[in-house]
């Protein structure tokens, strides 16, 4: 039994140079296709020792790592498909059987992207902006005097407390007890209705803006796709994600699309432009 590995980092046309990936990179040839590969131990890419390393965020930083850095070299020379990240064999056999059994799909993937680029948009609002509590000083909304941050804004339940503590319409309610004055808790429901209220139409919004950005981009390109939005501990960003958007797009419109992307900005919406890229999103396949 072998204790080492082929692993597949990208499928094109012709050989290129490129530097190492998870190891020295070689090609394998067939069908009329290349294959970039390196050679692995399976005491660490087997699927056993997997299953432990894809949940070592470390070791998966520095293994995409790599293998980006081979499909971008390979793709910055001609067509490009990316293979999954951590795809791996038996053995070289098995790398040329895929390349016979799914010729026509490469061939259909790279025909796709040759002379095209993917670029990467993603669009971000404040927390401030993304929460009408902050705009308008309702309930959740945290002050340089009572601190809170973007903790209290973010949580009802925090701003709920903080008007059971003494809110003006509680207040009133007590002073009233004996008058005309509406009861404590009507107030109370009305401003929380108002809120919610206000944070719905203020996400109707943001989904509208991000939808009017992704179609105003979409139609400069010749394919595109949305992907779910990072959680700020993910993209490291404090600001919301309204959108994560993947555009493939003619090499000729490059100059175009860039413009028009940065144009959608503004009125508390950040757009961030990022590429070109190799056609992760649009040529990426499962290799079986």
């Amino acid at each position: 039994m072998t204790d080492s590995g082929t692993y597949v980092y990208a499928v094109a046309r012709s050989a290129v140079e490129c530097p190492d990936g998870v190891g020295p990179v070689r090609t394998i040839a067939g069908a009329g296709l290349v294959a970039y590969v390196s050679t692995v131990p399976l005491a660490e890419f087997g699927e056993e020792p997997l299953r432990r390393s894809l949940e070592d965020l470390d070791w998966l930083s520095v293994t995409a790592r790599a293998h980006d850095r081979v499909v971008e070299a390979v793709a910055a020379a001609t067509p490009t498909a990316p293979v999954r990240l951590v795809t791996v064999y038996a053995g070289d056999d098995q790398v040329r059987d895929l390349l016979e059994r799914r010729r026509d799909d490469f061939l259909e993937v790279l025909s796709r992207v040759t002379g095209r680029r993917e670029w990467g948009v993603k669009a971000y609002v404040s927390q401030g902006a993304a929460s009408p509590e902050a705009r308008n000083g309702d309930e959740g909304a945290a002050s340089p005097e009572t601190g809170g941050g973007d903790e209290a804004a973010a949580s009802p339940a925090i701003g709920e407390r903080h008007e059971a503590a003494g809110s003006p319409a509680i207040g009133e309610g007590h002073e009233a007890a004996g008058g005309n004055a509406r009861k404590p808790g009507t107030a109370y429901l009305e401003r929380r209705r108002a809120s919610l209220r206000g944070r719905e139409q203020s996400r109707r919004q943001l989904v509208g803006r991000a939808d009017h950005i992704h179609a105003t981009l979409s139609s400069l390109a010749v394919a595109s796709c949305r992907h779910r939005a990072q959680d700020p501990q993910l993209s490291g960003r404090k600001e919301v994600m309204l959108l994560n958007g993947a555009y493939l797009v003619d090499e000729g419109r490059d100059e175009e699309f860039a413009a028009t992307a940065r144009s959608l900005g503004g009125e508390g919406v950040e757009v961030r432009l990022t590429g070109p890229w190799a056609p992760y999103s649009f040529t990426v396949m499962e290799a079986c």
